[in-house]
Order: C-alpha cells, then structure tokens, then sequence
C-alpha cells in the first residue's frame, strides 16, 4: 500500500510540473526512478497516463481522471499530518523556493530561529536564480519579485527592497568615482546579469540608473552571488541589494542616493496555505521581514 501511494506521489509530480525531471527533484529521487515508478502505476492501472511531446510529459484523458482523485488523496493526506501536531508541536516538511540572494544573504541568516521554534519540522530552503512553483506544488511557499497574475495561488506583498551600485575602494582608486550616472558608460567595467539568462523582467536594474544605450555589463553572471564576488574583488561596478552591498563593509555604495526599489512577494498554493506548518512559517516570514525592515530597504531609500 505504501508504495502504491508513492508511485501516486511520483505521478501527482509529473501532472504538477510536466517533466520527468523537474519531478524528481521536486521528490529528490532520479529521472530514472520517476520513470518506473510511472510505468509501474500505469501497468496497475492498466492505461497510459502521459504523452511524451516536445514541452514535456502531457496528461491523457486518463491521466486528467487520475489527476483528480490523486489530487483528492492528497489534500487528505496533508490533512492526516496536521494530526501529527501532538505535545511535541508543528511536524513534517516544508519547502521555502526564495531568490538566491535573499536566501543567503537574508532568510539564511535568521532561518535558525523558525528552526529553534519547531524542532521536529524538516526546512527546505531552496535558494537559486529562479523559483519552484507553488501552483505546481513544486514548493509549499514561494518568496517571488512580482504579484503572480493567474493559479490556484494565495498571496500578498511581504516587503519592498532597495538596491543601488556598490564598488570596492580599490576600483574606485584604479577608475576613478563616476560623478553622474552617464560616466558609467565610458572608462568603467560594470557587473550585471547575463541579458538572457534573467528569469524575472525585475532584474533589469542598469538602465534605471543611466538609460544610455551603451551601457552595457562586461563582467556578466546569471549569480547575484557571483555578481556580489566581482565587485568585492575589485572587478568593477554592479548593483546589488542593499541587504547584501550593506553588509558588506569592504564595498561603497557609488550614488549613495540613487536607490531602486523592487519587492517581494509570499506566495502559497490555496490548497495548503492554511495547513498548520505552513501557516506557522508565513506568520514568521512576515514577522521577520517586519523586525529587519531597515535591512531590506534603509531609511535613506524611503525619503
């Protein structure tokens, strides 16, 4: 019985993100076993219940009935785990999906607290240059930069942010300090994302700053963290959030006054949202960001 209900759990995944491979790593297993695993429960059930096209694993018709009853079963399920709420407190697993750089700059830094106050909870904190997607259940709550516009979604504003250009002094000694914001475009090795590479429109930072058409990045990386590397090492000049420039003391901010602002958003699947383990990491989430407010978006950038 229990392997029937984790081959359900292998294809409720599938249905969810529609390839073999982001559901393993969604299950933490491999393609391989995904694949079996699938091809076990269709041998049961004696139907096909994908089709293999060039997007990805597609649901037949039916795929499309199993997917309700799965679906079903697993809401019941989640359900049964919040009796798991005994003496001992909140149990069972959460998945966090948060943008790189808050993740290790940010959330890493006070996650122990949530941690110290549910001993017996398992936190996943999925911190990278994208984010898994909770209308697919790929993650149980989801720090994004912009309000979803369509899914089965639960979610609200949790912060805004602030970013503006830092540099080591080393740099500036070699370069010199751009006075005006056009001087970056002649004579200065600037850091930024790669153009096509970028997984969220809000990452386009440069041009708010100075909308030249030369200005371009020649130090280019799809990591924050990458980028952060660069401009600590006397590389060149890149924006950063103040959450990371900030913090560290090595760099100088280069327009100590020109700030941009972008925000963070709490998103959760409408089905779970309110289950108990959930719900006790949103309110801290909130509580948290609330406490740091100053580190997300200094007093200088809300004048």
């Amino acid at each position: 019985m229990q392997d029937d209900w984790h081959d359900y759990q292998v294809f409720l995944s599938v249905a969810r993100s529609g390839k073999l491979a982001l559901a393993a790593r969604t299950l933490g297993v491999d393609a391989t076993t995904v694949g079996r695993r699938l091809k076990r429960l269709e041998t049961r059930l004696d139907a096909t219940l994908f089709e293999q096209t060039r997007e990805g694993q597609v649901l037949t018709e039916a795929g499309e009935q199993l997917l309700t009853s799965v679906e079903a079963m697993a809401r019941a399920a989640d359900a049964i785990s919040e009796t798991g709420r005994t003496a001992k407190g909140l149990s069972g697993a959460i998945r966090i999906s948060v943008s790189e750089g808050f993740g290790s700059w940010f959330l890493a830094r006070h996650l122990k607290e949530f941690a110290a106050q549910h001993p017996h909870l398992v936190i996943d904190l999925v911190a990278s240059s994208g984010f898994l997607s909770p209308s697919k259940r790929e993650a149980d709550i989801a720090v994004v930069l912009s309000r979803p516009k369509a899914g089965p979604l639960i979610f609200r504003k949790l912060s805004d942010y602030a970013l503006r250009l830092y540099a080591h002094p080393d740099y500036l000694a070699r370069h010199g300090t751009p006075q005006t914001p056009r001087h970056l475009a002649h004579g200065h090795q600037l850091v930024g994302y790669v153009p096509d590479l970028l997984y969220a429109p809000e990452l386009r930072y440069l041009n708010e700053i100075c909308p030249d058409p030369e200005l371009h990045p020649q130090l280019r990386s799809s990591s924050i963290n990458a980028q952060h590397a660069l401009i600590a090492s006397g590389a060149g000049i890149g924006v950063l959030p103040c959450f990371i420039g900030d913090a560290d003391a090595a760099l100088v901010p280069v327009f100590p006054d020109r700030f941009i602002i972008r925000n963070f958003w709490l998103v959760m699947h409408k089905d779970t949202y309110s289950l108990a383990r959930i719900e006790a990491c949103k309110d801290w989430l909130i509580a948290s960001v609330t406490r740091h407010h100053d580190v997300l978006i200094p007093p200088a950038a809300r004048q």
